[in-house]
């Protein structure tokens, strides 16, 4: 029942292509496999650059195959293209927007197990320079993502609705190339593209910004079925992020292991320098002292303005429950692990180059 009442969830957002549809069955997931399979997000920073360096971890990887399983990740255009397969137990995991997270939570279908950034989402435009100068102009999106959301608090910060808009549904590496030929006038996105916006031209400007939050989630049959599996995948997050703290060195690597993913994906060069998206690692993830913990503090909970405000947009059913994303951060997999860190072996690095 609980798949049904995502599936409906899912119906009210505008949702995947055909194209995109195409593209993730083709990795021949199935429901439950031996394998831990985890969808990625090659084209958003900084999180790309943790998950590049879970993919390249051997201690994680003996740790499966001590337990039978192995390790498989994914990679996905938008957090959105990889609910149906959460809820169908398609993927263990996976790298998501607030957004998304909010979708899958509300109906209890995942643990919310790790903080991956907080960054900024941003609606970026050529030559306007408020929300108001959009009406009937073209803008570049991506349905049920995190951006998304951020464009429409933009314009309702200003009293406009989507529908004075002419909405553009494309990939977020597309959009600053659009914005450069014209085919679009502005987009809501995240980085890497709004910093090569912005990098690219003068005239493009920033004319809203909203705060964001990037979670790893597991799927809850997978923890209840296979915890120490779980544990062992929590454990490889938090290694991952104390090793990037470590050294400039080794967060370079993993930018350049995240680049490499990236264009790989998407059949484009990396336009950003190792400096530049070490900056956006730096300040989006890094600086964070708690990270990849999640610090919830109930008299502001996590992701509960962002329920609000979807809710009263009429971008979620009256099914959807706060309660059960509330409930959905309760999984203490991050607190276990640190509690035996020598088990998890969370100060011990073996990398693959």
């Amino acid at each position: 029942m609980r798949t049904i009442a995502l599936i409906g969830l899912l119906a009210v957002m505008p949702f995947a292509t055909t194209q995109a549809e195409e593209y993730f069955e083709r990795y021949g997931l199935t429901p439950a496999s031996p394998s831990v399979d985890l969808g990625i997000q090659p084209l958003a920073y900084p999180a790309a650059i943790v998950a590049s360096t879970m993919r390249h971890d051997r201690l994680l990887k003996r740790s499966l195959t001590e337990n039978k399983q192995d390790i498989k990740t994914h990679a996905f255009l938008r957090g959105a293209d990889m609910l149906a397969l959460l809820a169908d137990q398609r993927l263990e995991g996976g790298v998501f927007g607030d957004m998304p997270t909010i979708l899958s939570s509300s109906h209890g279908k995942v643990w919310i197990a790790g903080l991956l950034a907080q960054t900024s989402t941003g609606v970026v435009a050529k030559g306007d320079t408020s929300i108001q100068g959009l009406v009937g102009k073209r803008v570049g999106y991506v349905p049920a993502s995190t951006a998304y959301n951020t464009l429409l608090q933009g314009l309702s910060s200003a009293g406009l609705s989507e529908n004075q808009l002419i909405l553009v549904s494309m990939r977020v590496d597309e959009m600053p190339e659009a914005l450069e030929r014209g085919d679009i006038d502005a987009f809501a996105g995240w980085d890497p593209a709004t910093s090569i916006a912005l990098r690219n031209n003068q005239k493009n400007h920033a004319i809203f910004r909203g705060q964001s939050v990037d979670y790893f989630v597991l799927e809850r049959e997978f923890v209840k079925r296979s915890p120490e599996a779980a544990r062992h995948v929590v454990a490889s997050l938090v290694r991952a992020v104390e090793w990037l703290r470590r050294s400039q060195r080794n967060l370079e690597k993993a930018i350049r292991w995240a680049m490499a993913d990236a264009s790989a994906f998407s059949n484009k060069p990396e336009s950003l320098s190792v400096t530049e998206i070490a900056t956006i690692t730096r300040r989006d993830l890094l600086n964070i002292p708690s990270a990849p913990a999640i610090v919830f503090n109930p008299n502001q909970p996590p992701l509960k303005h962002q329920f609000d405000f979807l809710v009263k947009q009429g971008k979620l059913p009256a099914t959807a429950k706060w309660e059960e994303i509330e409930n959905s951060f309760r999984y203490d997999g991050i607190a276990k692990v640190l509690a035996e860190s020598r088990k998890y072996q969370i100060n011990s690095f073996d990398y693959e180059d």
